[in-house]
């Protein structure tokens, strides 16, 4: 087996896991949006998917959950569901592609079937990282929208980008590279079998070539 695949398939592996530990990151801060006025320069407010923050110079931090989802902004409602559906779908592929490395024990003499694994494990991360990306790409379109609003006044405070948008777009990004990484290598997995002469076509030339001499 070449070392070259193994190194192909432990990297999307570990890159698919580092997308969903930052999608994780990103779904469970609280720096989705960030706000701060020049009313009150000690404090600054941050807005997650699960509750909002108030920040003050000190380092204290105080943070309030959503009363319920039915006073939820459209976006974090979006936001919530898509992220909970990139988090189980990330995590589905990454148990589905460790047993189909060729590295693991489980499987063996059954070829196919690991790289059945390794392809299902690359498309559902793929899926995980369009679901990851969609949410923050939207939260932050509608952001941009509302701080360029000319109807609103330039007094009123506009919130900006959180370092949750960032996590999120990360993690998007990574699981992407991640599916692509495990697809590429079930694709070398194939092609590397279709150059391949087969074994007994060979042994029977040799030997009719042997019979006719």
């Amino acid at each position: 087996m070449p070392a070259g695949r193994c190194v192909l398939q432990l990297v999307a592996v570990s890159v698919a896991a580092a997308g969903w530990l930052s999608a994780l990151a990103a779904t469970l801060m609280s720096s989705w949006l960030t706000l701060s006025t020049e009313l009150l320069p000690s404090e600054s407010y941050q807005l997650g998917l699960w509750e909002t923050c108030v920040v003050q110079d000190l380092g204290l931090l105080e943070c309030r959950p959503y009363d319920g989802l039915l006073g939820l902004p459209p976006d974090i409602k979006l936001a919530r569901v898509l992220m909970c559906g990139s988090l189980g779908t990330g995590l589905l592929a990454v148990l589905l592609a460790v047993p189909g490395l060729s590295l693991v024990n489980g499987c063996r003499g059954h070829a196919g079937r690991k790289t059945a694994l390794r392809a299902a494990g690359g498309v559902l991360v793929l899926a995980a990282g369009v679901l990851g990306l969609v949410p923050a790409s939207y939260v932050a379109h509608l952001t941009v929208l509302r701080f360029f609003d000319p109807s609103l006044p330039d007094l009123v405070p506009r919130w900006e980008f959180g370092d949750a948008l960032f996590c999120g777009w990360t993690g998007g990004v990574l699981q992407l590279v991640a599916g692509a990484l495990l697809l590429a290598s079930c694709m070398r997995r194939c092609s590397g079998h279709a150059h391949r002469p087969p074994i007994a076509m060979t042994t029977r030339s040799h030997a009719s070539r042997t019979e006719y001499v």
